[in-house]
């Protein structure tokens, strides 16, 4: 009588062990200037199609918020800024893996509005109600663009004049030209590629401010996540490299 629940259990315990354990899906905290947002939404996409078991978590916002979250002690286990500074700040603060900083990708800077603005040059925007960059303070195409108009010698008398508007990133500084809420606004390349409202007015001379570079590194936390490693040498390998420059960003 007591051999068929005996029978039962044994059969239930096969087929337990029979059916295979799915993992959790593994969650990367990955913080990024906002710049890269599109993307790098692509690269996360093309990652996650080989790699279904990760799930990629972005916070995308300035760098000098990012790293100062960081700092604050917000979860994330890659960073990646649009300037050397904010970079240089977590490894001061010993919050990045200095072994794993590298550059992940570079850009140019560019002035460009609607198109009903007549801008040529550096010598056009003194004409002008308002333009729209980054704060400096947090934003790095902010901090880019204060010292080519500090090297073109107008940026005091644009300040001055209250006619720059302060932007916390480049994509808002972007929304405010498509919505023609300033007449220009100085933002990178890649930035003026996604957008059909706006159209480049010029190209920043280069050496009016220093080469954009955005570089990546691991997190100390992420540094030890064997996920995050992964996704970390995938954002340097040349899948994502190709995608990169599909965006219009630079080797």
């Amino acid at each position: 009588m007591n051999s068929l629940p005996t029978r039962f259990i044994t059969i239930l315990l096969v087929l337990l062990l029979a059916t295979p354990v799915l993992a959790a899906p593994t969650t990367i905290k990955l913080a990024a200037a906002a710049g890269l947002t599109p993307v790098l939404r692509d690269i996360i996409a093309a990652y996650q199609t080989s790699h279904p078991e990760h799930s990629i978590q972005p916070n995308f916002a300035s760098s000098g918020t990012l790293a100062k979250q960081i700092v604050a002690g917000a979860p994330a286990d890659v960073f990646i800024a649009a300037n050397p500074q904010w970079m240089a700040y977590l490894q001061e603060q010993r919050q990045v893996d200095a072994k794993t900083v590298a550059t992940f990708t570079r850009n140019t800077l560019v002035c460009a509005g609607p198109a009903a603005s007549k801008v040529v040059d550096f010598s056009s925007l003194p004409a002008l109600n308002k333009i729209a960059l980054g704060n400096p303070a947090s934003a790095p195409v902010g901090e880019y663009a204060r010292q080519a108009l500090t090297a073109s010698g107008i940026y005091q008398t644009l300040l001055d004049n209250r006619q720059i508007v302060f932007t916390k990133t480049v994509r808002e500084a972007l929304v405010y030209a498509e919505q023609q809420l300033v007449d220009a606004c100085f933002i990178y390349a890649t930035e003026a590629g996604y957008s059909a409202k706006v159209k480049i007015f010029f190209t920043v001379p280069q050496e009016l401010y220093p080469p954009i570079t955005f570089p990546l590194a691991l997190t100390t936390a992420g540094s030890t996540n064997k996920s995050a490693q992964e996704f970390y040498n995938f954002l340097l390998s040349a899948q994502a490299q190709q995608l990169l420059q599909q965006h219009g960003f630079k080797e």
